[in-house]
C-alpha cells in the first residue's frame, strides 16, 4: 500500500530525504582538523629527527688474507695417480698426504736412479782427492826446485868471483913475468959487453942467453893464462845463467802441470755440483710423487678421481679451503658513490641466511646486523663503474662490547651473499627527504674527503676566476 505524500510548504526549501540519511555531524572536521595538526607536527618534528645517511652495496664474504684463500692442489709433475687419502668434506693438516703418484718421464724411470747417482759421487769424490794429493806433490816439488835455486845460483856466482880472481892473479902473474923479461934482456946485454972484453966466459954468456928465452917463454904463458882465465870467468857466468834459466824452465814446468792438476780439481768439483743438482733434482721430484695438502683445510672437490688417471704438470688435483677466521666482506658501489667513501667508515652488514631487520636511517635500532669498518678501496673500478669496497670486523666495538661478533667461518662461508650499508653523515630527517626529493646525492664533510674548508674555497675561487 503506497504513502501518502507528504505536503510540504511552499516557501520551505526542499531538501532530498538521501541528503538526509547521508547527513555528517561535526566529527569529521575534527578529525580533519586533527590529521593537518598532526601532518604540521610530523613536518616539524622532522627537522630535528636525526637521520644517518647510508650508501647500500650488495656483494659477498670473502676470506681477506690471500694466503689463506680457497686454492687449488695441483700435480708438480706429470704422472699417473695411485692411489687418494683423502675424500670430498674431509678436514687435513698442513703436511697431510693427499694423493700419490708415479712419475711419467722417462729420464725418472730407473728405480736405482739415486743409487747409481750417489756412486757417481763418490768416484768423483776420489778422482778430485787424488788430484788434490798429486797437486801437494808438486807443490813441494816446486818448493824443493825454489831451495835449489836458492842454492845453486849463489854457487854459480861464487864460481864467477873466483873466475875473475883468476884473471886479476894471472895479470899479476903477467906484470911479474914481464919484468923478469925486462931483466933478463938487461942481463943478457951485460953479459953479452962483458964477453966481448972478454971478462966473462962463454958459458955465463949463454946461461944469460938462457935465462932471457925462459923469461920470454913465461910472458908468453902468463898471457896465455890471462887469456884462459877470462875464459873461465865467461865460462862461469854462462854456467850461472844457465843455472838460472834450467832451474826457471824447472819451475815453470812444475807451475804449468800443478795449473793442469788445478783445473782437473775444478772441473771434478764442477762435475760434482752438476751432479749434486742432479740428485737435488731427483730427491725433489720423488718428493713430488707425494702430493700434500699446502694448508690446513676442507678439502671442498676431488676434480681427478680413480687410481690410474694421469695428470699434466699443474692439473688441478682438488680444491682447498683453509681454516680461517679472517674474514671479510667486498661490497660493490657505483662511481657516484665511491668519492663518498673513506678507509675507517662504519658499515653494517647483513648475511644471507641471518634474520635481520635493518634501519639504514637509525642503525642503532637494527637488529641482526654485524658492525664493521672500510679496510679498503678500490682504486679503479671493475670496468662496468662500479668500485670495490673491502669491510672488515669492527673489532674495537666487538672488544668494547657495542657490537656482536661476526659468525664463524664455519656458518658464514666464503661465497655467502652479503649487503651493506656504509654510514655517511648523520643529518636531520627534513633534510635527507628533501635530498630524496630533489635526488640530491649524500653530504660529507670536507674534511672526510681530504680538504680542509680554506682548501675548498680556495679551490672554488680558482674555478671561478678560471671560468671568468
Amino acid at each position: 500500500m503506497k504513502q501518502p505524500l507528504s505536503i510540504v510548504p511552499k516557501d520551505t526549501p526542499y531538501e532530498p530525504r538521501c541528503f538526509q540519511m547521508v547527513s555528517t555531524g561535526k566529527s569529521p572536521w575534527i578529525i580533519a582538523v586533527s590529521l593537518w595538526l598532526l601532518v604540521i607536527a610530523v613536518s616539524a618534528s622532522a627537522m630535528f629527527v636525526p637521520w644517518q645517511q647510508s650508501i647500500s652495496g650488495l656483494g659477498q664474504v670473502i676470506i681477506f688474507s690471500p694466503m689463506e684463500r680457497p686454492q687449488n692442489i695441483e700435480a708438480q709433475i706429470p704422472g699417473r695417480i695411485v692411489s687418494w687419502s683423502v675424500r670430498d668434506g674431509e678436514t687435513v693438516q698442513k703436511g697431510q698426504l693427499v694423493a700419490e703418484l708415479t712419475d711419467l718421464d722417462p729420464k725418472f724411470l730407473d728405480p736405482n736412479q739415486a743409487a747409481r747417482l750417489g756412486d757417481q759421487r763418490k768416484a768423483l769424490f776420489a778422482r778430485k782427492e787424488a788430484a788434490k794429493n798429486r797437486l801437494k806433490a808438486l807443490t813441494a816439488q816446486y818448493a824443493n826446485l825454489k831451495r835449489s835455486q836458492q842454492a845453486a845460483v849463489p854457487s854459480a856466482g861464487e864460481r864467477a868471483k873466483q873466475a875473475s880472481n883468476r884473471i886479476s892473479q894471472a895479470e899479476q902473474a903477467l906484470i911479474a913475468t914481464k919484468q923478469n923479461a925486462v931483466t933478463a934482456d938487461l942481463n943478457l946485454k951485460r953479459m953479452d959487453d962483458l964477453f966481448n972484453k972478454g971478462l966473462r966466459s962463454k958459458r955465463d954468456l949463454e946461461l944469460a942467453q938462457f935465462e932471457a928465452a925462459r923469461a920470454k917463454t913465461e910472458v908468453e904463458r902468463a898471457v896465455a893464462a890471462v887469456e884462459i882465465a877470462r875464459r873461465d870467468e865467461t865460462v862461469a857466468g854462462l854456467d850461472q845463467n844457465k843455472v838460472i834459466a834450467d832451474t826457471e824452465a824447472a819451475m815453470s814446468n812444475v807451475a804449468a802441470t800443478m795449473a793442469q792438476v788445478q783445473e782437473t780439481i775444478e772441473s771434478i768439483a764442477s762435475d760434482i755440483y752438476k751432479l749434486d743438482v742432479e740428485i737435488g733434482n731427483l730427491t725433489n721430484r720423488v718428493a713430488q710423487r707425494k702430493v700434500m695438502a699446502p694448508c690446513s683445510g676442507r678439502i671442498v672437490k676431488l676434480l681427478k678421481v680413480g687410481a690410474g688417471s694421469t695428470v699434466d704438470a699443474g692439473s688441478v688435483l682438488a680444491v682447498i679451503a683453509p681454516s680461517t677466521q679472517d674474514l671479510a666482506v667486498e661490497l660493490l658501489i657505483s662511481d657516484n658513490d665511491a668519492p663518498l667513501v673513506s678507509v675507517g667508515r662504519p658499515v653494517r652488514l647483513q648475511f644471507a641466511g641471518w634474520p635481520a631487520l635493518q634501519f639504514a636511517g637509525w642503525p642503532s635500532i637494527a637488529v641482526g646486523t654485524f658492525g664493521g669498518r672500510v679496510a679498503v678501496i678500490d682504486a679503479v673500478d671493475n670496468g662496468k663503474n662500479n668500485y670495490r669496497v673491502i669491510v672488515k670486523p669492527d673489532w674495537q666495538a666487538i672488544k668494547a662490547r657495542k657490537d656482536e661478533p661476526w659468525p664463524k667461518a664455519e656458518f658464514l662461508r666464503p661465497g655467502a651473499e652479503a649487503s651493506g650499508w656504509i654510514m655517511l653523515d648523520t643529518v636531520s630527517l627534513g633534510f635527507e627527504l628533501w635530498r630524496q626529493f630533489n635526488a640530491f646525492p649524500p653530504t660529507v664533510k670536507p674534511e672526510d674527503l681530504g680538504l680542509r674548508h680554506s682548501e675548498g674555497k680556495e679551490s672554488l675561487s680558482d674555478i671561478k676566476r678560471k671560468s671568468k
